[in-house]
């Protein structure tokens, strides 16, 4: 199957981090905890559709919803009232989200807060984090993978416009924003490193970037398409006193289906509004022929729903991620450090004296080639998936026996 799909698709995938070696399995279908591929092969999974499935795959509630919504249509093109429900949702649970824009991806979604803060403030460069990750728009792709110093992308210009600094170093970071100050426009930053590393920014971090970015009227905008929803009812930023111009949101919020938002302050936002404005006044943000489809605004408005009403998913998926991070770290018993927060967590093998886990640097210098051996020893004969070299996301389908399954192959390992 998977070369009949080499033949059809780029290196037989549509998204790169999808190929690993020797060749990825072909999924057949999904239902809760499980996958199951073409072959029969039943995996618990831990990877959810890019951490996305927070509620586990093809939950009930979600799915009838979903049903309903076919039945009356799948594709609008026009406002509807699915999407103002969704929306009730999401603004009473995440403050700064005074006026809201949908888009189907969480590139689209970073894309757009980027020309937002340009049009808001006048200013050309953006600043983002080393090893932080924010979709494949060309204004953000920079200093994804190590080394750091190397250009990501062929056909990708004006590189000179997105500068980056280093993640939970405050010093340095402020060094290089204040060389910047003048024509930077904003700082967007993920508060727990997704692809990076799964590794939480400290409040401290987070707050002097912010205190800078206000001084100096650039906006401060937090990519929260992993964070949001992941770990409470609404986005981590309140958490730590924080005080965003922008969050962008995605995964968790569309339930599945194919979603990205932009959520802000109203005098931000305003600028998107096309009416009365010049051209050179207004910022041109659009959202695509799918955004707000209200099929992926009842699929969002089904999974928030739930997690609104049954609060104590957070406290059991939490719990079962902290105990998988203390149970990793007594197996492996000081070779690997296990990063992450909540329902989150990644394992790094460490080497070259690594002892902790700061930012994408330390995780790059960690042995990746064991990391990818040790997941796909997992999927190969243990049947437990992990998309090789990535972080784990727990769901609500998962049981705690499931973790403990995860630490005995661990174990054997």
């Amino acid at each position: 199957m998977f070369a009949k799909s080499a033949k059809l698709h780029v290196n037989g995938v549509s998204h790169n981090i999808r190929f690993y070696e020797p060749y990825p399995f072909v999924v057949k279908k999904a239902a809760g905890k499980n996958l199951i591929d073409v072959d029969g092969n039943k995996y618990t999974d831990y990877w959810m559709g890019h951490w996305s499935l927070i509620l586990g795959h093809a939950p009930r509630n979600v799915k009838d919803s979903l049903k309903r919504q076919i039945e009356a249509g799948w594709m609008y093109g026009t406002v509807n009232e699915q999407t103002i429900q969704l929306s009730e949702l999401i603004s009473k649970a995440v403050p700064v989200a005074e006026k809201i824009r949908y888009v189907t991806s969480g590139t689209e979604a970073t894309m757009y807060s980027v020309r937002l803060a340009r049009s808001t403030t006048g200013r050309k460069i953006i600043a983002k984090i080393d090893g932080g990750w924010h979709g494949y728009t060309s204004d953000l792709l920079k200093s994804v993978n190590w080394p750091f110093s190397e250009s990501e992308s062929s056909g990708v210009i004006n590189e000179e416009q997105i500068i980056s600094i280093p993640y939970n170093d405050l010093e340095g970071s402020l060094s290089i924003l204040k060389k910047y100050s003048k024509d930077l426009a904003g700082v967007i930053i993920e508060p727990v490193l997704g692809g990076g590393g799964c590794i939480p920014a400290s409040a401290d971090y987070l707050k002097g970037i912010q205190e800078f970015c206000h001084e100096n009227n650039s906006l401060f905008i937090l990519d929260e398409i992993v964070t949001g929803f992941r770990f409470r009812y609404g986005c981590l930023y309140p958490t730590m006193k924080l005080d965003p111009d922008i969050v962008t949101l995605g995964k968790i919020v569309g339930g599945g289906m194919a979603i990205g938002v932009m959520c802000g302050k109203k005098e931000i936002m305003q600028f998107a509004d096309t009416r009365d404005k010049k051209k050179s006044e207004r910022s041109y943000v659009g959202g695509g022929t799918f955004s707000a489809n209200p099929a992926s605004m009842v699929s969002g408005f089904a999974t928030l729903s739930t997690l609104k009403n049954k609060k104590s998913i957070y406290s059991k998926i939490n719990d079962l991620g902290e105990y998988a991070r203390k149970e990793l770290t007594r197996v492996f018993d000081g070779d690997v450090v296990v990063t992450g927060k909540g329902s989150l967590f990644m394992t790094h093998f460490t080497k070259d004296g690594i002892a902790e886990i700061k930012n994408s640097a330390d995780a790059a210098k960690c042995d990746t080639n064991k990391l990818a051996k040790y997941h796909f020893k997992m999927i190969a004969q243990d049947e437990v998936f992990f998309l090789p070299g990535k972080l784990g996301a727990i769901s609500n389908a998962h049981e705690k026996t499931d973790i403990k399954k995860m630490i005995t192959v661990s174990e054997n390992f």
